[in-house]
């Protein structure tokens, strides 16, 4: 065997697929056991095989688990077992049937290790050999294929579950019935119609970001990655990439309640006297927001600052309208009252600030006017939204 250029198609494997070099070893060498198995072996056998790396020569086992009549079935020949009791028999059928070339029972095992136990695996030397045929090496190749694949999956899912609640970069491959498939690099990831932004369009060959909202599992497939544009804590997310202060901690968003494609409202707070949180975020001439609203396509983002005193956070929540009164009611419930010329703004169109402005504080909140005090507006609308917020926590 030509043992350099062996080394040599590892390295580049293992250099190309992002995996261990190791790995691809293993594979060769299972592959060189298969086909072994496939040349000169039995139906059944299991065998090993290890490749000297330096000088090129095979070694070869046959593997043999040792057993007894409490972990393997016995099928007596020309004869059926008779059912008495359904329960054991299905019990039984769940165990292995005995194969005299992957197994070896106690008492004869013993014979070869003394101190051997239950499903102890012994090794049993093979003749060497080096020459296959094409079938078997080409059942060779097919086992290299399926153990590169495996390490390859394995490898992606080890490199972005540790990467699951971040940003990555990614290029639109393609659309698929409103699902979008994106390039990231070693893996495509999938963004479904419900977690794209809603009015935002996507082009194919375009680089995007998106927020990793999990990886999931696939059976035979690379790992299933789903991305996300439309999750709140993309904004988040966004905003740490931005703002240095908060990705130090000096600064934290405490809350974010998100329309996607329409407005954001976010609430944060200083950790660190001295520092305004809101102007951290919105940046000298408001550069760093404007950067977060151009990723979401021009989406409007309120930044209030976060407060304990109840009054406060909700009155800040309703901005831009300013609010001139806040009665804090029973149940969570607050009454806000506002200028008549500042009623419309307090409310948004259709109702969306003070609908966000209730999930990002959790407090129902009925917007008044100071002309008439006695006459809810808002109420329904800010109810709506605590509700929305309730289920999303749920979900």
């Amino acid at each position: 065997m030509d043992i350099k250029n062996l080394n040599r198609v590892i390295e580049q494997i293992a250099d190309e697929r992002g995996i261990d070099k190791s790995m691809v070893a293993e594979a060769v060498e299972s592959a060189v056991a298969a086909a072994y198995r496939k040349e000169f072996g039995k139906r059944g056998e299991n065998i090993k095989a290890e490749i000297n790396f330096k000088t090129g020569s095979f070694k070869f086992w046959k593997i043999r688990t040792v057993v007894d009549e409490t972990t393997v079935r016995v099928k007596e020949e020309g004869k059926e077992p008779e059912i008495e009791d359904k329960s054991k028999e299905s019990e039984k059928e769940l165990l292995p049937l005995y194969n005299s070339e992957r197994h070896i029972f106690l008492d004869e095992a013993k014979a070869v290790k003394s101190d051997v136990k239950i499903d102890e695996e012994l090794e049993f030397p093979l003749e060497e050999r080096e020459d296959f045929g094409r079938i078997a090496a080409q059942a060779a190749k097919q086992v290299v294929l399926q153990k590169i694949r495996e390490a390859e999956r394995e490898s992606i899912k080890k490199e972005y579950a540790g990467k699951e609640g971040e940003i990555v970069s990614g290029v639109i491959q393609r659309i698929e019935r409103g699902n979008v498939f994106v390039d990231i690099g070693r893996a495509v990831g999938v963004m479904f119609f419900n977690e794209t932004i809603p009015g935002e369009y996507y082009r194919i060959g375009e680089r995007l970001k998106f927020y990793l909202l999990a990886v999931q599992e696939e059976s035979g497939r690379s790992p299933g990655l789903v991305l996300s544009r439309s999750h709140p804590k993309f904004v988040s997310k966004l905003f740490e990439l931005e703002v240095p202060e908060i990705h130090e901690g000096t600064v934290e968003i405490k809350a974010i309640a998100r329309e996607p494609g329409n407005r954001t409202k976010i609430a944060v707070d200083s950790k660190v006297e001295g520092v305004d949180p809101v102007g951290a975020c919105v940046g000298q001439r408001g550069t760093r927001v404007m950067a977060v609203t151009n990723e979401l396509g021009n989406e409007k983002i309120d930044i209030i600052e976060w407060s304990e005193n109840p009054d406060k956070f909700v009155a800040a929540a309703l901005s831009p309208a300013k609010a001139k009164a806040v009665e804090i009611l029973p149940r969570r419930e607050a009454r806000v009252f506002v200028p008549e010329d500042q009623l419309s703004l307090a409310i948004g169109k259709g109702g969306q600030n003070v609908r966000l402005a209730a999930k990002l504080t959790g407090w129902k909140i009925d917007v008044r006017s100071l002309s008439r005090p006695e006459e809810a507006v808002a109420e329904g609308i800010a109810e709506a939204g605590s509700e929305i917020e309730k289920s999303e926590e749920k979900e």
